[in-house]
């Protein structure tokens, strides 16, 4: 028999969810050092650290200013406050890479203590609060936090998953979390067998 949540179960299970992409991204920074952190490694330039920043930002965005919570000293994240100006002069990827005077630390530290301003809008606020999203289109700006909690934690998710890819390019570490590694126990012999076969039925295709 299938069980319905109810909208406290159902906050609690994407809150939940939120926080496992959180951490993992935050994961897959530790034991690099500020080059590695902030290398492109794509050619549109993404980077770990990046995508750090970048979140802090959506989740300060999202689930801050679209419900009538500004964060409290916009000196600390100045690519927003110009972006909310309309700036003409304002860096359009500023979230998405850390400056030569942001240091790796401030920006996951500034990542934290965004967490705990999200959350106190998730745990304040029910799923149907209704909020205001200025940067989406006329006609759908009007949202609920039900929906803007969802596009938050899929948009997480999607990072961290870009930043496992990321993280296994910079030095070959993977794993689903601290907790689960989510990868058979191969020997590295077993593993060079395995992408060797997979390389072997893509060329296959010939194409």
């Amino acid at each position: 028999m299938a069980t319905t949540l109810g909208p406290a179960d159902l906050k609690t299970v994407l809150h939940r969810q939120l926080q496992h992409g959180r951490d993992a991204l935050v994961w897959k920074t530790e034991g690099l050092g500020e080059c590695a952190l902030r290398l492109p490694r794509t050619p549109t330039g993404t980077n770990l650290l990046g995508l750090v920043k970048h979140c802090a930002s959506v989740e300060i965005g999202y689930l801050g200013l679209t419900f009538g919570r500004p964060w409290p000293d916009m000196t600390e994240v100045p690519w927003l406050a110009a972006w909310s100006l309309d700036d003409p002069d304002a860096d359009p990827q500023a979230d998405w890479y850390a400056t030569a005077q942001e240091p790796a630390e401030q920006v996951l530290d500034l990542y934290r203590r965004v967490w705990a301003f999200a959350d106190a809008t998730i745990t304040e606020l029910p799923l149907d609060a209704p909020g205001r999203v200025p940067w989406w289109g006329e006609g759908r700006r009007d949202t609920t936090l039900a929906a803007v909690l969802v596009h938050v934690l899929a948009d997480v998710q999607r990072h961290a998953g870009h930043a496992d890819i990321l993280r296994e390019g910079a030095d070959g570490a993977v794993g689903l979390s601290r907790a689960a590694g989510n990868m058979p126990g191969w020997e590295e012999q077993e593993r060079a067998a395995y992408v060797e076969r997979l390389r072997a039925i893509a060329e296959a295709f010939g194409d």
